[in-house]
């Protein structure tokens, strides 16, 4: 097992955001900066550390099967898939929530089945199973907020950061299911065999 720290972060602002905290807190390492490179990971042997960029919902397998020994991954990829992963701490970035939307004026009809559209059908399904409500979810990978306006579905259970879309597609949050943000996890093995070492970092950044 490699002495270095594998660190799997998720592509976007997100990612960038959590590397540049890194960074800040003495675990910089200066080629991931490097714009026309096509290496697919950076590493600083001096700071000890491995990163590299995975899709965002692929962060919690690169963990899971520890490939990665840490990353960061959003609570809705945690509570949808359920990894075997540690859940170290809340970074405190990344703040949405996981609504349900639908049309202005929706009124839940006890009588029929509710249609749910979402890209979370394991959230969706425990949700409204606390609340034994019968569902039938459409899953979609995709404009979501589509589905209400043709009439694909009732509702949808999605992020909402701002609302911004929802609003111009005359639709609206009417549940918030559970407030998300960025977690810090570890891969089971790799925390028992690199616990200082995570454990320096994960403090670092809290």
């Amino acid at each position: 097992m490699s002495d270095l720290i594998n660190i799997a972060l998720p592509k976007g602002r997100l990612g960038e955001k959590v590397y540049n905290m890194l960074a800040a807190a003495g675990y910089d390492c200066p080629e991931i900066n490097d714009k026309d490179t096509r290496k697919l990971t950076f590493e600083n042997p001096e700071k000890g550390v491995r990163y590299f960029w995975v899709k965002p919902s692929d962060v919690a397998i690169y963990v899971e099967r520890g490939a990665a020994d840490i990353g960061i991954a959003g609570k809705d990829i945690i509570l949808e898939y359920s990894p075997d992963v540690y859940e170290l701490c809340d970074l405190g970035i990344g703040k949405c929530r996981m609504c349900v939307a639908a049309p202005k004026g929706f009124k839940y009809d006890n009588e029929k089945t509710l249609t749910v559209a979402t890209k979370f059908p394991h959230i969706a399904a425990g949700h409204y199973a606390s609340k034994s409500i019968d569902i039938d979810i459409i899953k979609l990978n995709g404009s979501i907020e589509l589905a209400p306006i043709l009439k694909l579905s009732d509702v949808i259970v999605d992020i909402v950061e701002t609302g911004k879309t929802l609003i111009e597609n005359d639709l609206e949050p009417i549940e918030t299911i559970i407030p998300i943000s960025a977690r810090l996890i570890a891969n089971k093995a790799s925390y028992k065999f690199k616990a200082e070492g995570i454990k320096k970092l994960a403090n670092a950044l809290v």
